[in-house]
């Protein structure tokens, strides 16, 4: 079962994997929310639309703006609806 893995953690887990534009997106629930913090950022992308990011924190370790997610995808990208993807930080683990 493909894992998100940030300093020896499990950020995320499931079989539910979508790909787009060679980002895996994994379930919005399989997000460990013990470990996110909510960030300001936003950023627009042309058939997507806007996409909102979580910052990961545990330990006194931060990794900003870790995970994104488009609250309200682009009918194009509906795909995308519920689901999360993760910066360079975060390694997945097939």
């Amino acid at each position: 079962m493909p894992k998100a893995m940030w300093n020896d953690l499990v950020v995320a887990e499931s079989d539910d994997i979508v790909l787009v534009e060679g980002n895996r997106y994994f379930p919005r629930s399989a997000l460990r929310e013990d470990l996110i913090r909510e960030s300001d950022t936003r950023t627009v992308c042309p058939w997507k639309g806007t996409a909102c990011y979580h910052s990961l924190e545990h330990d006194g370790r931060i990794s900003t703006d870790a995970v994104w997610y488009y609250p309200t995808p682009a009918p194009e990208a509906e795909m995308v609806r519920d689901r999360i993807a993760f910066s360079d930080d975060v390694q997945i683990i097939d």
